[in-house]
């Protein structure tokens, strides 16, 4: 690692420390926002002159790699996460270090990444802006923040990793890889490569009329905005999405098609009918920051086993239950545990009563 004396004083005794690999949008905006709360945070990047500026901005205390690191962040491109996280794992000093990663594809990476230290993750944060200089300390701040436990996962590097990112204002779902891939293809892979697309069309017949994009006023200034973000992501993306995303094109396809044929058809009813549920779908959106009032505390007594917490976290996912908080009590013979898992009163029995469909026992309480 790059030597105090060029980067600044180390650690002080006891201070939490973290590593993030890869300085851009993601990786500067992990740095500031961790260092904002207390950490210390060293980082790199592919290139020297990013993690440098990192380091200039303030989202980094030192250039390199730190050992001590209680959990790495690996933001580099999709095609890059797998060798990084393994050289991490391999380098970690600390037997509780957790390796996680922000990319936008989940089952490939955990499919290669079978470590119980390794919780794959994902938040759901981004900006029109590239690269380090965009880095936002509040970028997380009521974003959701997707985690990825599989059956190798252990359940105290899941909790540890998701209390490190709900303490950066983050809200974490849980979700098998699989599903996170199909679901992010639908909300953020196709309307990125769609904004492309629009953002293609507009500009190629602005060269034929000179005054299109004077024209272009909120609506397309919104729909397009995304198309602004960091292009070399995509093609791994997509490459390691494809299906999904496919898919998804597939039935948007589709359903231009319907609404071309609305058009054309001069067919008011149906456009207005098309357009009114959309509407009503869009003001229907989960707000950013949801914190629920009432509380409820389920208790699972599981098995002490790898798999266990993945298979709860992920069917809270599935159900749309937020997991405000969560706790993994070890028996002191070894072979059991109780997972305590702190929710919205109103969903608690939902949960419960999904809980006990899997074979376990839960009870719940009232808190407050």
């Amino acid at each position: 690692m790059t030597s105090p004396s060029e980067d600044g004083p180390g650690p002080a005794p006891g201070q939490r420390r973290a590593a993030v690999i890869g300085t851009g949008l993601i990786g500067g905006s992990v740095g500031l926002a961790l260092r904002a709360r207390g950490w210390w945070v060293t980082g790199r990047d592919a290139d020297p002159a990013s993690a440098a500026r990192a380091l200039a901005l303030g989202a980094l205390d030192a250039v390199g790699d730190d050992p001590e690191a209680e959990v790495v962040f690996v933001a580099t491109p999709v095609g890059a996460v797998v060798a990084e996280a393994e050289a991490a794992l391999r380098r970690a000093a600390r037997g509780d270090a957790v390796v996680t990663d922000v990319a936008g594809v989940k089952a490939s990476i955990a499919a290669r990444l079978p470590h119980p230290n390794f919780v794959g993750g994902h938040p759901m944060a981004g900006s029109e802006q590239v690269g380090v200089e965009g880095a936002d300390a509040d970028l997380f701040v009521g974003a959701t923040w997707v985690l990825t436990p599989t059956a190798t996962t252990d359940a105290d590097a899941y909790s540890s990793l998701r209390a490190v990112v709900t303490s950066l204002g983050a809200e974490v779902v849980a979700l098998a890889p699989e599903q996170h891939d199909t679901l992010v293809a639908v909300v953020s892979h196709v309307p990125h490569l769609t904004a492309a697309t629009l953002m293609n069309l507009a500009d190629r017949l602005a060269a034929e009329h000179g005054a299109l994009l004077r024209l272009a006023a909120g609506g397309f200034r919104d729909m397009t905005r995304i198309a602004a973000g960091q292009p070399g992501i995509w093609p791994d993306v997509c490459t390691d999405n494809a299906v999904a995303i496919v898919a998804a094109f597939d039935i948007l396809l589709q359903d231009l098609s319907a609404m071309r044929d609305r058009v054309a058809a001069g067919d008011r009813g149906g456009l207005l009918g098309d357009l009114e549920h959309a509407a009503v779908a869009r003001r229907s959106l989960p707000a950013r920051v949801v914190r629920p009032e009432r509380l409820a505390e389920l208790r699972v007594p599981v098995p002490d086993r790898l798999g266990v917490l993945a298979e709860i976290t992920t069917l809270a996912g599935d159900l749309g239950v937020d997991i405000v908080d969560i706790e993994i009590a070890h028996s002191a013979e070894g072979d059991r545990g109780v997972l305590v898992l702190v929710v919205d009163a109103d969903a608690a029995d939902r949960l419960r009563d999904a809980i006990a469909g899997r074979g376990y026992r839960p009870t719940t309480r009232a808190l407050g």
